[in-house]
């Protein structure tokens, strides 16, 4: 049987949408890096599954053409038989590319190219009515492109990507430099920042006197390369080691094996059970499965009921203006407390423009903080007690905070750090008819 071409599939999903006019539509799909759950609602179910394919990875021009529904383990695989990678490769294999730009995606080269949105050189979006439009910096529909990041389906889904690549070489070498002192070690976040000589910034905070950063630059040769897919753990190694090779790969999808350090909970890091899990089942698509089966049957939610445990889930990654990060640190040990955190700095890849929805300053560098565990307690506080503390601070201190995860913010609160005057023209425009949730209603109120 023939393939169904890109066209074919879009005319079915037209075709869809046009005959469901006047219902609620949901985005039908079997991977998710969502980390909230949601209402159930009866909603007629896009299909867009089969929207995974690499169309073309013009190497020489810089840019790969991808549908939406391709998984990055899937896109960077390709792009690296063509001797490029996508400029910004969020840390997870199951991540789509329509998801990171529709939402926020970073990793360590984002201090040089930006979040994945940044990469994005033009966009074919399924409008909620079933036409399609294609979005670019200069077209007619270049609202639609600025706003289209942080909506998170709430203005249509991203069918068509074009975005930027990068040359490669064969391997990364790491350099691992401690701190003790927070001034010290965002300060040279920042130096390093400016080093041309360097091709991926990240690090992890170990603890109050204990901070890791982590260089990487490309390179033709390795004299080894450390092998963390398996029965050795990345993130130990930050602590263990001064220097490290990996291919460029296994250096991509360093935090995949164990979600970063996320996998204890699942005790995957355990010796025994980790040769349980096996090499091919140590990855976020495992973890997440596991996950989604947890919170269906809320197997952990009746455990800790049963033992006089209230837990919160704190899931979050922010960003923060470089100048505040030690402030926001020194928050962060004092309240949140549980270690490790992932550190990586990121700015505007064009500091000419700004995305109307996630409006970070695009003359200022930033820190995201990644943290992500349960805090337990026998006192029963507010639902999302420690969640709002870290979203006043992130407030105060002028950062951003991603959608991904649980949010608690008011309906005043939230219009005014993600732009209403912008949202509110934009829904008028592509989705006038209000087929589709909006913004808050989506991500806080989790309609």
């Amino acid at each position: 049987m023939a393939s169904i071409t890109y066209e074919e599939k879009k005319q079915r999903l037209t075709e869809f949408l046009r005959a469901a006019a006047g219902r609620p539509v949901r985005l039908g799909k079997t991977t998710s890096n969502l980390f909230r759950d949601r209402q159930k609602v009866q909603a007629q179910r896009l299909d867009v599954r089969d929207f995974n394919n690499v169309l073309r990875v013009d190497a020489a021009g810089g840019y790969v053409e991808v549908e939406g529904m391709t998984r990055y383990v899937d896109l960077v695989a390709e792009c690296l038989r063509h001797g490029v990678m996508p400029a910004v490769v969020p840390q997870l294999k199951s991540i789509t590319i329509g998801g990171a730009a529709v939402g926020c995606g970073i990793e360590s080269s984002s201090f040089r190219y930006g979040l994945v949105h940044e990469t994005v050189q033009e966009m074919e979006i399924l409008l909620p009515g079933g036409n399609t439009v294609l979005c670019a910096p200069n077209n007619e529909h270049s609202d639609l492109f600025y706003g289209f990041p942080n909506s998170y389906g709430t203005l249509g889904y991203a069918l068509k990507l074009k975005a930027k690549v990068v040359p490669v070489k064969n391997f990364v070498k790491l350099s691992h430099h401690r701190y003790a002192d927070p001034e010290a070690y965002f300060a040279e976040v920042a130096r390093q920042c400016d080093n041309p000589d360097v091709d991926f910034v990240d690090g992890v905070v170990f603890g109050r006197n204990e901070m890791v950063l982590t260089l990487g630059r490309f390179t033709d040769d390795a004299p080894y390369v450390s092998d963390y897919t398996y029965e050795k753990i990345y993130y130990r190694s930050l602590r263990e080691r001064s220097e490290d090779y990996l291919t460029i790969s296994d250096y991509l999808w360093r935090w995949d094996t164990d979600w970063f350090w996320c996998s204890k909970n699942l005790y995957a890091q355990h010796p025994l059970i980790r040769r349980f899990y096996g090499r091919s089942r140590l990855n976020s698509m495992t973890y997440t499965r596991i996950m989604r089966w947890n919170s269906r049957w809320k197997l952990t939610q009746t455990l800790n009921k049963l033992s006089g445990i209230h837990a919160e889930s704190v899931i979050q990654d922010v960003e923060i203006p470089i100048g505040h990060a030690t402030q926001f640190l020194e928050f962060y040990h004092d309240v949140i407390r549980f270690m490790p955190v992932w550190i990586c700095p990121t700015r505007a890849y064009d500091r000419r423009v700004k995305f109307d929805l996630y409006p970070m300053s695009p003359g200022k560098l930033y820190v995201n903080f990644g943290f992500w565990d349960v805090i337990r307690g026998r006192k029963k506080l507010p639902p999302g007690y420690y969640n709002r503390l870290v979203e006043q601070q992130v407030m105060a201190l002028s950062g951003m905070k991603s959608l991904y995860s649980d949010s608690y913010f008011s309906l005043e609160e939230f219009w005014r750090m993600y732009n209403k005057p912008a949202y509110d023209k934009l829904k008028k425009k592509y989705d006038p008819d209000g087929a589709l949730r909006d913004l808050y209603q989506k991500c806080v109120l989790k309609a």
